[in-house]
């Protein structure tokens, strides 16, 4: 969500033209993340977000809005794209594939509480049930096969240190991934990145989610631990917080009980989590692309936590949660 493409008023103008939304009346870019080029647009009718997409193709952007229209249709608070005149939810602007999608209310939280997680992992969970049934096939993007296509392409800017702990974690993961207990896991469409600035909250009240660009297949658990590695830990230290990890796993568990395999698979999990953000936040630092706006994320934060994990083994609290 940085700005990458600078939209003029005039091409806003004629690129709306196409939609139903009535006249423009002002637009402003979003400056935080690293993906795509957004823009809050207001027009006569309503508020929304312009996304103009740097990397994915339009070919590939059924996935994404579909899966946010499917979800929405099912009562998860999300953005719902917003068809043309003739049907297409993607029309080029500048040159790029973009799309319309509805404004959600509220903002991020920065510091997140028990009342915050016990939203999120209740999100969390109904998210799961309802894209059990979505049909659209694409694996998790930042998988663990990117992950080890990309650690040789930043190992050369890193620590010596810091480079040998990459390499073995990533071996550590790839025997992890043929274990009995992760073949088992259950998984569908996942949003893999539920991190505080992609859920929006009015006070204490959650107001949706938003952000399915790095969404694909993966595990259930592994959405689960990248929620609880950004949601429930102390940010100096890495340390999960027992209490808020209490509530986000309480939550879920009230849709969704959690397996044997796993709660077995738990401490590999959150390892998986942060050792997938450690590696994109190096490559966005050290292979960064031009923007206008653009704010790089610190990827010593995860390589703190993934030092954290390892070195203090996790288990899921005891919750008596009854799942469906």
């Amino acid at each position: 969500m940085a700005v990458f493409t600078a939209v003029t008023r005039e091409a806003l103008i004629d690129w709306l033209g196409r939609f139903d939304v009535g006249e423009l009346v002002g637009f402003e870019g979003i400056a935080t993340g690293v993906e795509n080029t957004n823009y809050f647009v207001t027009t006569a009718t309503g508020r929304f977000v312009l996304t103009i997409f740097e990397r994915l193709r339009a070919d590939q952007l059924p996935f994404y809005l579909n899966l946010m229209h499917h979800l929405a249709s099912r009562g998860i608070p999300c953005p719902d794209p917003v068809a043309d005149r003739g049907g297409a939810l993607t029309l080029p602007l500048h040159g790029k594939p973009a799309a319309l999608v509805t404004r959600l209310p509220g903002h991020g939280v920065a510091h997140p509480g028990v009342v915050h997680c016990r939203q999120v992992g209740d999100l969390l969970a109904r998210m799961h049930r309802a894209a059990r049934d979505y049909d659209g096939q694409l694996s998790n993007p930042r998988g663990l096969d990117w992950w080890v296509a990309t650690a040789p392409r930043v190992e050369p800017f890193m620590r010596a240190a810091a480079a040998a702990l990459l390499r073995d974690e990533i071996d550590a993961q790839c025997r992890f991934a043929q274990s009995p207990d992760c073949i088992a896991l259950q998984a569908c469409v996942v949003h893999a990145d539920l991190f505080r600035d992609n859920v929006l909250f009015e006070a204490d009240r959650l107001g949706g989610v938003i952000d399915f660009y790095f969404a694909g297949r993966d595990t259930w658990l592994f959405d689960l631990a990248v929620t609880s590695n950004d949601w429930c830990i102390d940010d100096a230290s890495g340390k999960l917080d027992d209490a808020r990890l209490q509530a986000l796993v309480d939550a879920y568990q009230g849709i969704r009980a959690l397996t044997t395999h796993e709660h077995a698979a738990w401490p590999m999990m959150l390892r998986a989590a942060a050792l997938r953000f450690w590696v994109s936040r190096l490559f966005d630092l050290y292979l960064p692309r031009p923007a206008e706006l653009v704010t790089p994320k610190d990827p010593a934060h995860f390589e703190r936590i993934l030092r954290e994990r390892r070195a203090h083994v996790p288990s899921l609290p005891a919750i008596a949660g009854k799942g469906h």
